[in-house]
């Protein structure tokens, strides 16, 4: 991970327009939204309507420009394209192409200050919101890795009339809910401001509190982790971990258990068409991961044991039977491509395939239980030493 340089930390003019913005929400959710609930109170529908308009941006910032536009991780009917467009821009958050353009250079160049936006090794204040209020080498962005995306009709079209749709969803939508009720003003604080000050402040949570608070099971050279309790409000972001280990899976929480709202929609929208070519690894690459991390984890707690020797040939004899499973993946990838004659044939082949990956999956879960047991053992041993 690189450390700041001087020239990567010193700021340079402000950005105003989200200064002003950011500020404003901010003290308008502190002060008029609480005083206008004791002074006029709220009703149940106000509330409804803010907890309906948040949730839809919330879902069309992280299954439409997260998921579908940054990662390309599912394809998606247009309706839907349009939708997640229309919402993402009530999210406020900059135009998909921009959004796009930041995140995949934050995944090239993570925890790198002079090249991601918003690198969490600067501090949890730059990461979380100073990175879009001030000037910085790494905020300029040239767009040239979001060529795709610029042959994506839906996503220019919002790009270069970003303003007036913004205006549109953000004022329009809240008003019409307002006279509609008989409250323009309640309505305007609780689905208006409020709402975008909880889109904002829980999508930047996973910017930076999801980089320094957690787990990391799947890749431990990096700043990024798994945070259950972030989770909870971020509809499935929170496993930022295993993310940036697999970010072209259309899932995050990969487990049949793992909550994950955005997962949920892209697989029930998938049975209807309007999603299709959802991306996953496989079950062996996500293994691997994990047991990768968990021999490291292991090493790290050799050095204070006493019986260090006899734990390390252990170890080495779990990796050794790790490398003999990495290269029986490799074969079985290998004769699964090279499958081929008649239809029987291959169907039954293919079979056997399927069968021996299955023991191979089986077979990596069983040695990482091991090494989470030889871990524990490894500490409980440092600890009766000590």
């Amino acid at each position: 991970m690189n450390t700041a340089s001087p020239t990567s930390t010193t700021k340079r003019k402000c950005f105003w327009v989200p200064t002003v913005l950011f500020a404003s929400t901010g003290f308008l959710a502190l002060t008029a939204v609480p005083i206008y609930g004791l002074m006029v109170g709220y009703h149940w529908y106000q509330w409804l309507a803010f907890a309906l308009l948040a949730a839809l941006c919330s879902l069309s910032v992280t299954a439409g420009n997260h998921r579908l536009w940054s990662h390309r991780s599912y394809k998606a009917h247009w309706s839907l394209r349009l939708f997640f467009a229309l919402f993402s821009a009530a999210a406020l958050q900059n135009s998909t192409l921009t959004w796009s353009a930041a995140h995949r250079l934050h995944h090239r160049h993570i925890d790198d200050n002079d090249r991601d936006p918003y690198s969490a090794m600067r501090g949890f204040w730059f990461s979380h919101i100073d990175w879009m209020m001030h000037e910085y080498p790494s905020s300029h962005l040239d767009y040239k890795n979001v060529g795709d995306l610029k042959r994506d009709k839906i996503v220019m079209w919002q790009h270069n009339h970003y303003i007036p749709i913004t205006l549109s969803m953000n004022l329009g939508i809240p008003l019409a809910l307002g006279l509609l009720t008989g409250d323009v003003i309640g309505m305007l604080l609780l689905a208006g401001v409020l709402r975008i000050v909880v889109n904002h402040h829980t999508t930047f949570l996973v910017n930076s509190l999801a980089h320094m608070w957690g787990k990391r099971p799947y890749k431990n050279d990096i700043s990024a982790r798994d945070n259950i309790f972030l989770n909870l409000l971020v509809f499935g972001e929170g496993y930022h971990n295993y993310h940036h280990a697999f970010p072209a899976d259309y899932r995050n929480g990969v487990g049949w258990f793992a909550y994950d709202p955005t997962k949920w929609m892209i697989k029930l929208f998938s049975w209807i068409g309007i999603t299709n070519d959802l991306k996953t690894p496989s079950a062996v690459q996500i293994q691997k991961a994990k047991l990768s991390v968990q021999f490291s984890q292991a090493e790290e707690k050799l050095g204070g044991s006493a019986h260090r020797e006899d734990w390390l040939k252990l170890l080495e004899n779990e990796a050794i039977q790790f490398a003999r499973a990495l290269e029986n993946w490799k074969n079985l990838q290998l004769q699964r491509a090279q499958c081929r004659g008649d239809k029987i044939a291959e169907k039954w082949r293919s079979l056997a395939i399927q069968n021996k990956v299955k023991e191979l999956e089986f077979g990596l879960k069983m040695q990482s239980r091991r090494l989470s047991r030889l871990i524990k053992q490894c500490q409980t041993d440092s600890a009766t030493s000590s």
